[in-house]
């Protein structure tokens, strides 16, 4: 005799667990940050180690200290820290991956309650934290050396050069032949990680096609190139890593069309009009305070559902 087998949910034997997907984040992550840790040096992968295990440490030491069950095992802290490390330029002293690692996780992560219940990307709030309260260290940028130039001199990002500057090539912006934090110059590698997502089915593409859409039309319409300003910061790197944020970004695919096209806008503006030449991570953050007002414009209405009658 059959048995009704009553469980919750997922019902669904095929679902990919949070640690799979954390992993092919990783994954995902890897040609870029490879990029960035061949082009400046042993500094860049030091950076990236110390920001991986400061995050991963004090997730480990904040659910001990909440007396709750550690959660380091799904990964998200790995993925945490590999992100927060290529928002950061590889001539950052050492504390400062440690202080972001504390308040991407502690701060943003575990004191509203931990993975899923966030409001914002941790490692955006943490790069905004640290470029706001260390603006000098973190816009510190050198030249690549693996490419071209050993002596590494300072140098600034592409969006940052201004008139009378030589703009970098677009093959230069492409492979990441230019100046910038450790995982947002190559716009090739992280498109070979954005694709990798999409086609393990992490991530929907309707975010990142919004998003680097609206900046590049925007930029097309003001008069600037917007082939290089695609390519140029941390678009790639925002577009397709950190605005696909499963607890921070909307669940439908028109909220995540609307979050895209919002972030694209805040983008240029500040890009154009500010006096910060990138604003991806802003753009991001507060895109991320919008998502439940977005979430509750966009829900899908369920099938033959009528709204309550009032009572007179």
């Amino acid at each position: 005799m059959n048995r009704l087998v009553v469980s919750p949910s997922p019902h669904d034997d095929n679902y990919m667990k949070t640690s799979e997907i954390m992993f092919n984040v990783c994954m995902a992550l890897l040609p870029a940050l490879s990029v960035g840790c061949c082009a400046f040096g042993f500094p860049a992968l030091i950076v990236t180690a110390v920001s991986v295990a400061s995050c991963v440490l004090f997730e480990f030491l904040c659910r001990k200290l909440m007396k709750r069950d550690n959660t380091i095992g799904d990964l998200s802290a790995v993925v945490t820290g590999m992100i927060l490390a290529m928002n950061l330029p590889s001539t950052v002293p050492l504390w400062i991956p440690i202080i972001g690692s504390f308040v991407a996780i502690v701060v943003v992560k575990q004191l509203f309650g931990g993975l899923g219940q966030n409001f914002a990307n941790p490692a955006i709030t943490a790069r905004i934290v640290l470029m706001v309260s260390f603006p000098s260290i973190m816009t510190n940028w050198i030249n690549p050396f693996f490419w071209h130039n050993p002596d590494a001199v300072t140098s600034a990002t592409p969006l940052a050069l201004g008139e009378g500057d030589i703009l970098p090539s677009y093959l230069d912006l492409f492979i990441g032949n230019t100046g910038g934090c450790i995982g947002e110059t190559s716009a090739l590698a992280l498109l070979i990680g954005g694709l990798y997502l999409i086609a393990r089915k992490i991530i929907n593409p309707a975010t990142p096609i919004a998003f680097i859409g609206t900046a590049a039309l925007l930029s097309f319409i003001a008069g600037d190139d917007p082939l290089y300003q695609i390519l140029s910061g941390g678009l790639f790197l925002g577009a397709f890593f950190m605005a696909t944020d499963y607890a921070t970004t909307p669940i439908s695919t028109k909220g995540k069309i609307v979050f895209g096209i919002g972030c694209g806008i805040i983008t240029f503006v500040i890009r154009h009009f500010g006096s910060f030449p990138e604003g991806v991570s802003f753009s991001i953050l507060l895109m991320n305070v919008l998502t439940p007002y977005i979430e509750q414009l966009t829900r899908t209405k369920v099938f033959g559902a009528k709204k309550e009658s009032e009572k007179s």
